[in-house]
């Protein structure tokens, strides 16, 4: 019987941490959450409702799409606020979209 205290020394177990260490992918959520009424995309992420509501069910292939797509859209969209106005291009929570 193991002890519930003791961490898991399993190597099966840590393979398969390891292996779901490798498939994690970040959402790409900047806590700046905002349906955009026009395009019907988070203002922040710029996923659609559609994706935001399948994230934690996609597979880490999915998700690295998504985030491909969030990536390609930055690029092609202006970035603003929930107010409208344009966020600063050095602003701290879009450093995963610049280049």
């Amino acid at each position: 019987m193991t002890n519930p205290t003791e961490p898991d020394t399993d190597p099966a177990s840590a393979i398969l941490n390891a292996t779901e260490a490798e498939e994690y992918v970040a959402s790409p959520c900047i806590s700046v959450c905002s349906v955009d009424a026009v395009t019907k995309m988070c203002i922040g992420c710029l996923r659609t409702l559609q994706e935001i509501g399948a994230w934690r069910t996609m597979t880490p292939t999915e998700k690295k799409a998504c985030v491909a797509r969030t990536e390609e859209r930055a690029l092609a969209t202006p970035r603003r606020s929930a107010s409208g106005q344009p966020f600063a291009p050095d602003h701290p929570k879009l450093k995963r979209f610049r280049k």
